[in-house]
């Protein structure tokens, strides 16, 4: 399922590819994120275009609605959404914490409130893994509880303690055909929680495994140290997935640290808010600075919107408030991290990742306010 095919001499950076039995996915690889059975602003056809070789679904949310009556007459969320390529589910266990004020932890799961009308849920390992079963998505995730990041230590290491038992409880639930399933480590940046977790998940033989519990409010060093310490206790020849994250040079010093795969909604979070990502960070396409700029968002970017409209353009469509605008954001912040991760895969392929790294971190200025959007909900 995922074979290992080069390694960097001076990281821990991994070229690999994981097969599904929809497709191929060449990794270090980001996965736009679908919460809703679409990624927002986007068509199917753009994002093959793009490149994209796996989109993200949220368990949470499409078992809220459209309801697993409509998935199943549409026979799976592929079909649903016109997405024929691989998808990867998220359990629900991160809207344990994005969506803390409206749910009870219990022991065999979580009792929720419906964000949209209060109606009364429970999701648990065997839901979530019934749900994803349902949905045919080729990755689905274990069921985990992700605490805060200051998270006191008996709350962390009952959430580890949670995390491992309904995992060993998924492990046990039916699958859909061909579906691949994926543990999820938890820990917070506790050294011996997150090799306790790691290990006695690892001991389940997943598919495949997450590093959890990031990109949940802490600082950037907080961040990396819990994927620092994980990373040694996961097996080397299955797929790292690190949840929810990142910036993109966040993404480039992860790959750098073992990572395989990444999810982050920034680029079509920030796209709504006129911003775009660019080698030099971030700016605001709605300042005034950019009005009689008529070159694209990127010189040299191959996206759509970067090869047919310019900044003043753009900028008039954000200001006087035309959807084709935050699409074209949206289209050209997804189409760079994609491309990312596609100059990723080939210096790593041709021995250069190193300089690569150096340059495009030292390069790479991410703004305050981008830095402050990372992702605390569902896109």
């Amino acid at each position: 399922m995922f074979e290992l095919l080069q390694t960097d001499p001076s990281s821990k950076a991994r070229l690999g590819r994981l097969t599904t039995t929809r497709g191929v996915i060449e990794t270090p690889a980001y996965m736009p994120v679908g919460t809703q059975a679409t990624v927002k602003a986007l068509d199917p056809r753009e994002l093959v275009e793009m490149g994209a070789q796996i989109i993200l679904g949220n368990t949470y949310h499409l078992y809220i609605r459209p309801g697993l009556d409509i998935l199943r007459a549409a026979g799976g969320l592929h079909r649903f959404m016109a997405w024929p390529h691989p998808i990867l589910t998220d359990s629900g266990g991160f809207q344990v914490f994005s969506l803390a004020k409206i749910r009870k932890v219990r022991a065999h799961g979580v009792e929720f409130r419906s964000h949209v009308d209060g109606t009364p849920l429970f999701l648990g390992p065997k839901e979530a893994m019934e749900i994803q079963r349902v949905l045919g998505s080729d990755i689905a995730m274990t069921f985990d509880e992700c605490p805060p990041h200051d998270a006191p230590p008996r709350e962390l290491h009952l959430a580890v303690e949670r995390t491992i038992r309904w995992a060993r409880e998924c492990r046990e639930q039916p699958r859909a055909p061909g579906q691949q399933v994926f543990g999820i480590v938890q820990g917070g940046s506790d050294p011996a929680l997150r090799e306790h977790c790691a290990r006695a998940i690892t001991a389940l033989d997943f598919d495949g495994y997450a590093i959890g519990g990031v990109s949940v409010g802490e600082p950037e060093p907080e961040m990396m140290k819990a994927i620092e310490i994980t990373e040694p206790h996961l097996p080397w020849d299955k797929a790292r997935y690190a949840m929810g994250l990142g910036t993109p040079a966040q993404m480039v010093e992860l790959v750098a640290r073992g990572v395989d795969l990444f999810d982050c909604v920034l680029p079509t979070r920030v796209a709504r808010n006129g911003t775009a990502f660019t080698r030099r960070g971030t700016f605001a396409i709605k300042g005034g600075a950019v009005k009689a700029e008529f070159r694209p968002i990127e010189e040299g970017c191959a996206c759509f919107a970067c090869r047919h409209f310019t900044r003043a353009y753009i900028r008039h469509l954000l200001n006087v408030n035309e959807i084709l605008g935050l699409r074209l954001v949206s289209i050209h912040n997804t189409h760079f991290y994609l491309q990312v991760m596609r100059e990723v895969r080939a210096a790593l392929a041709a021995g250069t990742f190193a300089e690569y790294r150096r340059e495009f971190v030292a390069n790479y200025v991410p703004t305050r306010r981008v830095l402050a959007a990372r992702a605390l909900a569902a896109d």
